[in-house]
């Protein structure tokens, strides 16, 4: 029953990412050419209701919303492989139903905060997003190692999500999330989906070496 409530608190996570996070990019109409507003809001959005769900389910999850997080925690020998599983497939199932619900709201033609190739190359939007991967989930493992981090912990990763979107958005949108990407993509289609297994693997990959990355940085520590 516990590890139901898990994925249930993980679904409902990924769901309201998607939803408010890849909606207000919608909305706004974000581009990763013009540095303006909707640029700034869009960053703050997705940094913002990582700290509002951190502080709503993650005395019940971890609040990983995001494959790549939790496969940094199966890497750290912090969740079972079981747990991994559950987290990813509700990760998904979250991140489709919010872009369902998205498109039902406002169409597909806004894009739904599709993520896309920079300049069109494969391999520079794969090192973009290892990078941006790696960085937001090293300050993940960094500030979760200590409980006395507890309190300000959503704080500190939300905060890093915005600035990795800051810097990331004028590259490839800013994935860093296989979930996030895969849901919107799933519904828009085209270039969006053929080119989504890149932010599937390139965060995935950002998230193994994070923890690898960490476990050697502290050592005895992150056992």
């Amino acid at each position: 029953m516990e590890s139901i409530k898990k994925y249930v608190a993980e679904f409902i996570g990924t769901f309201v990412l998607v939803l408010f996070a890849c909606g207000t990019a919608a909305m706004v109409g974000c581009s990763t050419t013009s540095f303006d507003a909707a640029y700034v809001l869009t960053a703050l959005a997705f940094g913002l209701v990582i700290v509002a769900m951190a502080y709503s389910i993650g005395n019940v999850s971890g609040c990983h919303i995001n494959p790549a997080v939790s496969i940094a925690m199966l890497v750290s020998s912090k969740m079972s492989v079981k747990d991994f599983i559950g987290y990813v497939i509700a990760q998904f199932a979250g991140a489709t139903a919010g872009a369902a619900v998205l498109m039902a709201i406002i169409g597909e033609e806004k894009g739904l905060g599709a993520n896309g190739l920079f300049e069109g190359d494969v391999v520079k939007s794969l090192i973009i997003e290892v990078i941006l991967t790696f960085v937001f989930v090293i300050a993940i493992l960094g500030v979760t190692s200590k409980v006395e981090n507890g309190n300000v912990a959503g704080l500190v990763i939300g905060l890093t999500l915005t600035l990795v979107h800051i810097f990331g958005i004028a590259f490839t949108g800013t994935s860093v999330n296989p979930a996030r990407s895969f849901g919107p993509a799933l519904f828009v289609g085209g270039d969006a989906l053929s080119n989504v297994w890149v932010f599937i693997v390139a965060p995935l990959a950002g998230g193994v070496l994070a923890a690898l990355v960490y476990k050697f940085l502290a050592g005895k520590k992150a056992e």
